[in-house]
């Protein structure tokens, strides 16, 4: 998969001076889902200290019960933790993995920093077993990057 002609796109949507943030969120959540086929769900999750939860921002995919997720708990709690990027090849193999659907075969879920502090993710399921490489990493910490610029 080449990204390189998808950054345009990225920077385009975070300047736009008529789209609120949670717009700006969702339509980079459309953008993805409709131009890699392996992205089957993009959605953004918020962290709150206080409570130590993230919760579910801007999303495009199917409905998800998991609206509120504690750290440590599942693929996304876990990067709330340690502060890296997580890939998961397949999530059947996974002990600590919060099940969304029966079509999740795979995740990828990278930290999103503002000011050094991890305020949230995106997170990328996908139905096939094992899609994500390092140019995903790379791409969406560029995606991240650029949303930080939001907050």
């Amino acid at each position: 998969m080449d990204f390189s002609k998808l950054h345009s796109n990225i920077i385009s949507i975070i300047e736009n001076k008529t789209l609120k943030r949670d717009e700006k969120l969702l339509a980079i959540c459309e953008l993805l889902n409709q131009n890699v086929p392996y992205y089957n769900w993009v959605g953004f999750y918020f962290a709150n200290h206080e409570t130590q939860t993230l919760h579910l921002g801007p999303y495009v995919g199917a409905p998800t019960d998991h609206t509120v997720i504690p750290f440590g708990k599942g693929i996304c709690g876990q990067v709330a933790v340690s502060n890296n990027n997580f890939v998961v090849p397949d999530v059947s193999a996974q002990d600590n993995y919060i099940a969304c659907s029966f079509t999740v075969k795979s995740e990828i879920v990278v930290p999103l920093f503002v000011n050094g502090i991890n305020i949230g993710q995106i997170d990328i399921d996908s139905h096939e077993i094992d899609p994500f490489t390092s140019e995903d990493e790379r791409f969406l910490e560029f995606v991240n990057q650029q949303v930080a610029q939001l907050f």
